[in-house]
């Protein structure tokens, strides 16, 4: 049975930076696009970043563009979101969820609410404050 595990979460300042993890067990990531979610107290979530067979398929939504970075190494059947330049906004709970590559037509098309997803973790805590 397949699992997503969320880690890396915490407290840090704004301008901050965390790199988040995303281990896969169960199922071999290679054949898998991942996407990072959040949810911040109050809201719906939302698509933060997408990466599809490699790390030259990826989307960003525009708030994290240029501070966030996905990747994702097969071999490990892990994924990462590198985040940088924290702002209080981005706290959330940050989620991983992964749907098989036959399943998708496009990275960007695939990073939004109503795609569906096969396997997704628990959630790991992002709080960006001073």
């Amino acid at each position: 049975q397949g699992q997503l595990v969320e880690s890396g979460g915490g407290l840090v300042q704004p301008g901050g930076s965390l790199r988040l993890s995303c281990a896969a067990s169960g199922f071999p990531l290679e054949y898998y696009a991942v996407a990072w979610f959040r949810q911040a107290p109050g809201k719906g979530q939302e698509a933060v970043s997408c990466i599809g067979m490699s790390d030259g398929y990826t989307y960003y939504e525009d708030s994290v563009k240029g501070r966030f970075i996905i990747s994702k190494d097969n071999a490990k059947n892990t994924a990462w979101l590198q985040m940088n330049g924290l702002k209080p906004e981005d706290t959330a709970v940050y989620y991983c969820k992964a749907v098989g590559l036959a399943q998708i037509i496009t990275v960007q098309t695939m990073c939004n609410v109503d795609q569906r997803y096969e396997f997704w973790g628990q959630g790991t805590q992002v709080t960006v404050s001073s």
